[in-house]
């Protein structure tokens, strides 16, 4: 469920929304999107690359570091603006900040939670229940998407987008620390010995 609770999809499904409420204008808001669309492809070939030389905790726990540097990044950036004629305006270089910060974000995530937890998914369960488990994994993640997905304008409209952030931020260090204490290597371990 942290994988979406770390807030990825808000920038996938809101960008253009979230770019204009920090001042952005409709194009340069979409232009924005289509680039950390492409950060993302090329950041999931560099885990292809990499994944099984590295192994899958230690970029888990590079992604929720990297993810909750950068959401703190934006946090800070999203907290220096103001309210200009009802629009959010990021003075200074803020708004730079929070684009430069959004697509980091947006390669830590997917050198890292984006396809290794599915990967370590696939791994990690014993044969004997890995297909329930599969199914029970796939519809936490679904609805926490679902769950997040519904609640950030809700969370615009009522608190902003440096608190909303704030909340991602949160979830992205716990996240560091559930993979640091419960999760448990798969690299090169054969399937049939996953005992659970």
């Amino acid at each position: 469920m942290f994988q979406q609770l770390v807030g990825i999809n808000v920038i996938f499904y809101y960008g253009s929304t979230l770019w204009q409420a920090a001042g952005f204008s409709e194009a340069d808001s979409l232009l924005i999107n289509i680039v950390s669309g492409a950060v993302s492809i090329a950041a999931c070939f560099i885990t292809i690359a990499v994944i099984d030389k590295v192994g899958r905790k230690p970029l888990l726990l590079i992604g929720s570091a990297g993810m909750a540097i950068t959401l703190f990044a934006m946090v800070y950036a999203f907290s220096q603006g103001a309210l200009v004629d009802g629009k959010l305006v990021l003075p200074g270089q803020n708004g730079m900040i929070a684009v430069v910060a959004a697509n980091l974000y947006v390669i830590f995530f997917n050198v890292s939670w984006g396809p290794v937890m599915w990967v370590m998914l696939g791994e990690m369960f014993p044969n004997q229940i890995r297909g329930s488990a599969l199914a029970v994994c796939g519809f936490a993640q679904w609805f926490a998407n679902y769950l997040i997905a519904q609640a950030f304008p809700i969370m615009l409209a009522g608190i902003g987008l440096a608190a909303s952030y704030s909340f991602y931020a949160v979830c992205a260090v716990i996240s560091f620390f559930l993979v640091q204490r419960f999760i448990q290597e798969t690299k090169g371990k054969e399937l049939e010995a996953m005992e659970g």
